[in-house]
């Protein structure tokens, strides 16, 4: 008897002592924070910004909308919490509603083989969704950004194989349409099943121009009609694995922005083009590093503003297993590509631009930096017109 109630302690220890060093050994993980914002957008009333962050239980990635004040205090902040990971890439205010774009693991079989869907949300401005649906060709999916016309929304993403799957499904750059209600009306896919990716889109003369990248650092701009017809279409040798990812209109002349890439380093870029897609001319910026413009956005002078990031080598580098430096560039170029600045920016240990918006004669910048603890946080960054920062929130 006793031999009996001496193993039922032993038992009773051995399992209490595996249990405290399951949560000692929990307990010393580093938890790393994570931040930041994608996409942002403004109607002279409150700005809206849509992201991601980790801050939950168990630290997946999970998208998130915040909208603010003209003083940039937030009035609210919304996390979709359906499936496991998720980001929102993209965003459109439409009246007194707000639609936001990216993607999810939907259920365990995404999360077990790591792909995602599609995800288009829509909101009301107190954050209740009034539509969500998700999208998918093939076996990973996202959608990257919005616009409206009329009365429908035109969407650029992707849809492709998994890097291990080899198929010969439709997929690859996808742009589909929705109506307000969140119907889909339909959907077309262009470029390699395995890589391509449409990135951006304007709507001008009367047509769709989405930007992108196809297999083999291959930049593309293809030029729709309404009922998702493709018209004219042109690429660009070569740029980097991102493509073409920023897109304004001056007139009947499309601005694209990306990177032009040479052997291992690449030169922030922006190419013109006439609205027929046929390529006029080009701009770029080399600072000794991997360099791209990653977003466009236009002034009331009509002047180009050029977001994106520069990498250069870590001075550093035995103390990090990241080889680079990743500082902010803002760059202003006249509509003939004429280079009037271009400023860098490294507040922190590194800064990364994400967005950028023209709004009371400033520019606002949105972004996340990292630091040295490890974590990531969102910042915007206000720049007069001289390119002079005002302040950082």
């Amino acid at each position: 008897m006793y031999k009996f109630i001496i193993v039922i302690l032993l038992i009773i220890i051995f399992v209490e002592l595996i249990f405290i060093g399951y949560n000692l050994i929990n307990k010393n993980k580093k938890y790393i924070y994570f931040d930041g914002i994608n996409a942002m957008e403004y109607n002279n009333n409150y700005y809206v910004a849509v992201g991601s962050n980790n801050d939950n239980d168990n630290h997946f990635e999970k998208a998130k909308i915040s909208s603010y004040n003209k003083k940039k205090e937030k009035i609210l902040e919304n996390v979709y919490n359906v499936g496991y990971n998720s980001s929102f890439f993209g965003t459109l205010i439409d009246g007194d509603n707000v639609i936001a774009v990216g993607s999810y693991e939907k259920d365990k079989s995404d999360r077990k083989n790591s792909v995602r869907h599609a995800l288009i949300v829509k909101y009301d401005l107190n954050g209740k969704i009034l539509f969500e649906k998700d999208f998918k060709l093939l076996d990973n999916s996202k959608f990257t950004n919005i616009s409206k016309y009329g009365d429908y929304y035109y969407v650029t993403g992707q849809s492709v194989y998994k890097n291990n799957k080899i198929g010969t499904d439709s997929g690859g750059a996808i742009l589909c349409k929705y109506d307000k209600d969140g119907k889909l009306i339909w959907s077309k896919s262009y470029g390699s099943n395995k890589s391509a990716i449409y990135n951006n889109l304007i709507i001008c003369n009367d047509s769709l121009y989405v930007v992108g990248n196809d297999e083999n650092y291959l930049g593309i701009i293809c030029r729709y009609d309404f009922d998702g017809n493709i018209i004219d279409y042109n690429d660009y040798k070569s740029t980097d694995n991102i493509g073409f990812s920023g897109i304004v209109n001056i007139e009947d002349k499309i601005y694209v922005s990306g990177a032009n890439r040479g052997g291992d380093s690449t030169d922030a870029m922006i190419v013109m083009y006439d609205s027929s897609c046929n390529y006029l001319s080009e701009v770029t910026y080399d600072n000794g590093g991997i360099d791209r413009f990653s977003k466009l956005v236009l002034d009331d002078d009509k002047n180009i503003i050029a977001i994106g990031t520069m990498y250069t080598t870590r001075t550093d580098s035995n103390e990090s297993v990241d080889e680079y430096n990743y500082n902010g560039i803002i760059g202003k170029y006249d509509s003939n590509l004429n280079m009037i600045d271009v400023v860098n920016y490294g507040d922190e240990r590194d800064d990364y631009f994400t967005d950028i918006i023209f709004a009371n004669e400033k520019y606002l910048v949105s972004g996340y930096s990292s630091y040295e603890d490890g974590s990531y946080m969102s910042k915007f960054i206000n720049y007069s017109k001289a390119l002079k920062v005002l302040e950082v929130e």
